[in-house]
Formats: C-alpha cells, structure tokens, sequence
C-alpha cells in the first residue's frame, strides 16, 4: 500500500471514530514533570502548545490527570513502596504543594474542564474513570501528555482493554526518552492499528466537532 493510501485510509479513519462520543484524557501535564525536578520531562515544553490548543477545542470534554504520590512510602503498598523509598522527596509529606498542579497554561481550562487524581500509573486504576466514560457514552478517548513510556502507556493500554477506540496526537505527547517514545509509536502503529490511531493535533482539531 503506497503512502497517499495509508494516508487516505487514517483520515477516513479518524473521521469516523471522531464521529463517535469522545473524551480527551490530558495525561499528567503537572509542575514536578515541567520544572527543574529529578522527574523533569524535557520534551514538556515542546509539547505543551498542542496540548494547549487540543484542550482549549474542548474543554468541556476533557479531563486532566493528576498523579498523585502517597503521603510517605509507608502509604504505599508492595513494589510502590520501595519506589516511593527512592523517590522520597516527591512524596506529599515532602514536596511543595504547587509541584502537584497543572501547568498555568491548562489550569485555567478548570472548570469546565475536569480533573482526575490518580494513584498510579493508570488513570483506570484506583479512579471511577471508567464508570465516569461509560456513563457519558464515550467511545473514542484521544490521549495526550507525559509521559509517553510510563503513564500514558499505561492510560492507552487500558483504555484499549476497556473497549475504547484511542487516537494518539504524536505532536502532544512527551517522555524523557527518545527511543522507548520512537518504539511505542511504531508499536501502536504496527501491532494496533484496529484499536490505536497515530496522528496530529491539527488533524484532531479539524475533524472533532463536540458536542455540548
């Protein structure tokens, strides 16, 4: 199949799973991943004007992340808690309150934008999220954030197992780390094409007409 092919079949595509009733699951775009801090997200400036824009198309529809440590790693349980071990200083006991929030450039998009606060990875876990989605009818969830290889990895996963059809806006999504966000692309694209679509905030924005 030559490129223009590939390309016309995921515009068809995208319009038709936009058609559906979607939602946009903002991932984790906080001030401890967008500031000086040992969980800095490099990239997060780059992407943060997409995010931006795909928030402002659709305020009413979109729901920001919030990950949410433990108030001391005694809190935490199994695996999580030698992990908060090791990152001691991001735990509520210890980080400044403010690091916890949204960026100033999404924040004021609440309300009517929502916020979710999570305790893991995933925002299915530990949330009402997905009875929340299924209440309001959702089909498609279009996912952006941070980072690429950890929380929003895990968002789409979940998501696809829950039934939802999930679109990716490459140009908003971010990670600490070129290679393992350059392979998960490829894998969305390679192994998941029925249930994950690759494309780019513009495209997003053209084809999305919400609904109130």
């Amino acid at each position: 199949m030559s490129d223009e092919e590939v390309n016309s079949r995921n515009c068809d595509k995208l319009e038709r799973w936009l058609l559906k009733p979607c939602a946009h699951l903002c991932i984790d775009m906080q001030l401890m991943f967008a500031l000086d801090t040992d969980w800095n997200t490099p990239w997060m400036s780059r992407v943060l004007p997409f995010v931006s824009i795909l928030a402002s198309h659709a305020p009413t529809h979109t729901i920001f992340t919030k990950f949410m440590p433990p108030a001391d790693a005694s809190k935490a349980s199994g695996a999580w808690q030698s992990y908060f071990e090791r990152w001691s200083q991001f735990t509520q006991n210890v980080i400044d309150p403010q690091l916890l929030e949204l960026v100033p450039e999404l924040a004021h998009l609440v309300p009517p934008a929502q916020v979710l606060c999570k305790p893991r990875y995933s925002p299915f876990k530990g949330t009402a999220l997905l009875a929340d989605l299924h209440e309001r009818g959702i089909k498609t969830l279009i996912i952006s954030g941070a980072e690429t290889d950890v929380c929003v990895l895990a968002a789409v996963i979940d998501a696809v197992d829950a039934g939802f059809w999930v679109v990716l806006p490459e140009d908003a999504l971010c990670s600490s780390a070129d290679s393992t966000h350059d392979a998960l692309m490829e894998l969305y694209r390679t192994r998941f094409s029925q249930q994950i679509l690759l494309t780019d905030v513009e495209s997003i924005v053209r084809e999305w007409k919400p609904t109130q």
